[in-house]
């Protein structure tokens, strides 16, 4: 599923600023002609409703060079604009890590984690039963995933395929205990099988502004 598949799926109107923000989640910075034109409208009026963001402190402008000629200026995101999208529950699912963590310690936590994995993995597994190919995997599991509020999206590259996280509805928790993640990665490379290798390429929690993974189907040797 693309990006602008994305912006699809909710056919209703909706506030320009949403759109906005939506498209700075899901699609990085962009310039204002380039909002505009998605927008189907004027990169000005893109611009004006962009200052309006800015002033309420959900987005920002910095110039870039791009080639020769003036630098262009980009918008993105400020930290209270990705606030914007929701950390399920995250004070909540802090407090009662820490609260397991203290009670049962570090084994305890782990322990819920493989749990969490494990029931994870048996739904995913569910979901794709009968799907085999790899690509209708790649592309089942960004449509679960952006289901569960990973606003996921995926697309084909050079015989490998993208699967990207445009945010992390877990954040608070996976920042707490990062063995969220890593038990993220290995449900994917169970449900996408043996015949690829499934490699994490950016990391919210390492400073990116979505997750990315590479799935690359491996050569099968024939002996």
């Amino acid at each position: 599923m693309s990006s602008s598949d994305l912006e699809k799926r909710n056919p209703s109107p909706r506030p320009v600023a949403d759109r906005l923000l939506t498209l700075l989640k899901t699609r990085g910075p962009q310039t204002a002609a380039d909002l505009g034109k998605t927008l189907g409208t004027t990169g000005e009026n893109a611009r004006q409703q962009l200052l309006k963001l800015a002033a309420e402190g959900l987005a920002e402008a910095h110039s870039k060079t791009r080639g020769v000629g003036r630098p262009v200026q980009l918008w993105q995101l400020t930290e209270a604009g990705n606030a914007r999208f929701p950390d399920a529950h995250a004070e909540l699912t802090v407090q009662l890590l820490r609260a397991v963590r203290n009670t049962f310690g570090p084994a305890g936590l782990d322990r819920l984690i493989d749990d969490r994995e494990s029931e994870t993995l048996a739904n995913y597994r569910r979901e794709m039963d009968g799907i085999n190919d790899i690509k209708d995997r790649v592309s089942k599991l960004a449509e679960i995933r952006s289901r569960e509020g990973y606003m996921a999206e995926w697309r084909e590259e050079d015989g490998t395929f993208m699967l990207i996280e445009n945010h992390c509805p877990i954040c608070a928790a996976a920042l707490a205990c990062q063995n969220f993640c890593r038990s993220e990665l290995a449900v994917f490379q169970d449900v996408i099988g043996p015949h690829a290798t499934v490699e994490r390429l950016d990391h919210i929690l390492a400073g990116a502004r979505r997750c990315a993974y590479r799935v690359t189907p491996r050569i099968e040797q024939v002996l």
